[in-house]
């Protein structure tokens, strides 16, 4: 089996000012161009420019609203729940090309680990956006009847008074979507899936629905991964660079073939509410030589509450529910030796000195991994501000989620290894 390696163009908009990517390079063979969303190549991308505060404060705040929904998804019975009394918003951070139907029709995907079933704006939606997938266009585009197996995987399905469209309703983020599960050829840079399953978006209200659909990488049954078992084998990795790279390219690389050798292991959690997250077993965090006291309840993969740590690509900043936060938090200040302490938003250690940060350790099962400073500070253009790059998860019942996000993943190789139930992590610069 080959191995499928996707370029990937990670961009942080507010750090990389002046750069001028090559935007109409075509995607070759099985390489697939992956945008940030607020990439120049992006058609998403803020139509003024934010200074850095303003970015650093927006996407602090679409992170908090983004955990409130991961941790609302595992903490109640129903399955995709909102979380009471706010408005959430989801902010995935990369879109995909790819191309659905035959002739093929080009669409902008959000890419988002956390989520299954694909979706796509079809033609006739209310509340999408002007760029629509055209089904009548599709010489092999076919809806699926309410006794196919597929309907019964998906969330709330009901029938049309045929009875021959199964229709799914669910909620995502603040927005909610009514789609009509169908089938169409999918494909990927050079990859082609046919009869790939996804929902044809009829009617959306909110904004948190991503303009030209979402690809969802997650392990559940509609999932890429559980659609392309017999291509990928369930097996993906990828390696994000840092945010100060001049060349900001990365890989995600689609199964077994060509994953690292030599890498750690832990195992991989499952959550029966909410199977499609990726959970692992975090059992202490280090800051310097020095294992924090944390109450172990802070941090037990709990599948009745849904309590754990998840490894998350949609997230920026890493958030700790309040106890484990507070003993890093104190302990990282303790090291840093700098009694000015400012706050950003929502983060509350910032210094307006040059720093020297101690590492921090995330003990997992079997595996720890190192953060060095480039994974835990975030500091202004002008370098006149440096924060700590994690923030206490918000706060509200439904904050028992620890969730790794990807500026803590950055240059390392993660490797989802879903047949072996494990996750896998190896230090690698990929600027």
């Amino acid at each position: 089996m080959k191995t499928h390696i996707f370029s990937l163009v990670f961009f942080l908009f507010s750090v990389a000012q002046g750069l001028n990517p090559k935007c109409e390079t075509q995607d070759q063979g099985s390489n697939l161009q992956v945008f940030h969303i607020y990439s120049p190549c992006s058609p998403f991308k803020p139509s003024k420019p934010l200074s850095w505060e303003e970015d650093v404060l927006q996407t602090q705040a679409k992170d908090q609203a983004r955990l409130q929904y991961l941790s609302s998804l595992v903490a109640k019975k129903s399955v995709v729940p909102i979380a009471s009394g706010r408005q959430i918003v989801q902010s995935p951070t990369y879109i995909v090309r790819a191309s659905i139907g035959t002739p093929p029709q080009a669409l902008l995907m959000a890419m988002d680990t956390s989520n299954d079933a694909a979706w796509i704006p079809c033609t006739g939606c209310l509340g999408c956006s002007s760029t629509v997938f055209d089904n009548a266009k599709s010489t092999t585009f076919q809806s699926l009847g309410c006794q196919t197996p597929q309907c019964k995987q998906v969330q709330n399905p009901s029938c049309d008074g045929s009875g021959n469209t199964c229709i799914f309703n669910m909620t995502y983020g603040g927005s909610t979507i009514a789609a009509n599960l169908s089938q169409d050829t999918f494909t990927l840079a050079n990859d082609c899936v046919s009869s790939y399953t996804f929902g044809c978006l009829q009617k959306t209200t909110g904004n948190s629905v991503p303009p030209q659909g979402l690809l969802g990488l997650g392990r559940g049954p509609l999932s890429l991964l559980s659609q392309t078992q017999d291509l990928y084998q369930s097996t993906f990795s990828y390696c994000l660079p840092n945010f100060r790279s001049a060349n900001f390219s990365g890989s995600l690389r689609l199964g077994p073939v060509g994953q690292p050798v030599r890498i750690k292991y832990t195992p991989l959690l499952k959550n029966p509410r909410r199977p499609s997250l990726y959970f692992v077993n975090l059992i202490g965090i280090r800051v310097g030589n020095k294992v924090v006291d944390i109450p172990p309840s802070a941090i037990a993969f709990n599948p009745t509450t849904g309590a754990g740590t998840i490894i998350d690509s949609g997230t920026v900043f890493t958030r700790l529910v309040e106890p484990a936060y507070v003993a890093v938090r104190d302990e990282f200040r303790r090291r840093v030796k700098v009694a000015n302490v400012t706050s950003l938003g929502g983060f509350d250690t910032c210094y307006t000195v040059s720093i020297v940060a101690p590492t921090i350790t995330f003990m997992f099962t079997s595996m720890n991994v190192t953060l060095p400073q480039d994974n835990l500070l975030i500091h202004s253009t002008a370098g006149s501000i440096t924060c700590l790059a994690m923030a206490s998860a918000p706060d509200n019942v439904n904050s028992v989620l620890n969730v790794i996000a990807n500026m803590q993943q950055q240059n390392h190789r993660i490797l989802f290894d879903v047949p072996n139930s494990r996750l896998g992590v190896a230090r690698e610069l990929c600027t």
